[in-house]
């Protein structure tokens, strides 16, 4: 069966993304903080809150990692679906894979600033015979 887990960010960061997982320069906030765009979530939502790079941030990147999950089979695939803003031509946005047995992080997509200053959406199937993490 499938289970959804819905991460929103409106009172923490969720099990995806265990707090001690959040790297440096990133921050929760919403659109009304006063940090610039966007000024709303993916839905227009002035008050939601989304994770957003911090404008200080000096270093060349900084990663989100997620909770390690169980290995894929025919029953049970892992889908991620997400909502992202970039702002700047010079960023991009990676995603990528690393299995447990892997000290790589395999990279399985990545976006740059093309669409930039808007909303986009993306959904990324994951395969793995064993534990990984994104």
């Amino acid at each position: 069966g499938s289970s959804w887990n819905n991460c929103d960010f409106e009172t923490n960061l969720c099990k995806v993304l265990p707090e001690f997982n959040l790297q440096p320069g990133w921050i929760r906030r919403n659109g009304q903080s006063g940090m610039g765009p966007p000024y709303s979530d993916h839905n227009g939502n002035e008050s939601a809150y989304f994770l957003s790079l911090s404008s200080e941030m000096q270093s060349s990147s900084a990663a989100l990692r997620t909770s390690v999950f169980l290995p894929t089979d025919e029953e049970h695939l892992c889908q991620i679906r997400f909502h992202y803003w970039v702002s700047q031509m010079s960023r991009t946005l990676m995603v990528g894979l690393q299995k447990l047995s892997e000290d790589t992080v395999t990279n399985i997509w990545q976006v740059s600033g093309e669409l930039r200053n808007q909303w986009n959406v993306n959904t990324i199937t994951i395969n793995s015979t064993e534990k990984f993490e994104v």
